[in-house]
């Protein structure tokens, strides 16, 4: 079976849409940053490499300087899939990015979606 296609999409093609999303519930980019960064591991300038350099979804977590601890606390349904529940890695780690940016757009406060 191929892999699914988001492995291979840029990932700065969807941060616009993360973003996006979060504007339009009033919350901010450098939020999106924050978040990304908190999950990851990169710091401003590793992201911005990142993204300047249309890093695949793949690369981007391969190359991850830290996964953060608790990001196996984030739980939940995103895009009706459990985010626990997801057996591929990769896939696992996207589903947590987009559950933490839903949260997000949601009005969560952001000590709560960093699970701190």
């Amino acid at each position: 079976m191929p892999p699914h296609r988001i492995f291979t999409t840029p990932f700065a093609a969807v941060y616009p849409l993360y973003v996006q999303k979060a504007e339009r519930k009033g919350r901010t980019r450098e939020e999106v940053d924050e978040i990304i960064r908190w999950l990851t591991g990169y710091d401003p300038a590793g992201l911005a490499l990142q993204l300047e350099r249309q890093t695949d979804f793949a690369t981007f977590f391969a190359q991850a300087p830290a996964i953060h601890p608790h990001s196996a606390m984030i739980k939940g349904v995103v895009c009706g899939v459990r985010v626990e529940d997801v057996q591929d890695p990769l896939m696992q780690r996207i589903r947590q990015l987009d559950k933490l940016i839903d949260e997000l757009a949601k009005g969560k406060a952001m000590d709560k979606i960093l699970r701190r």
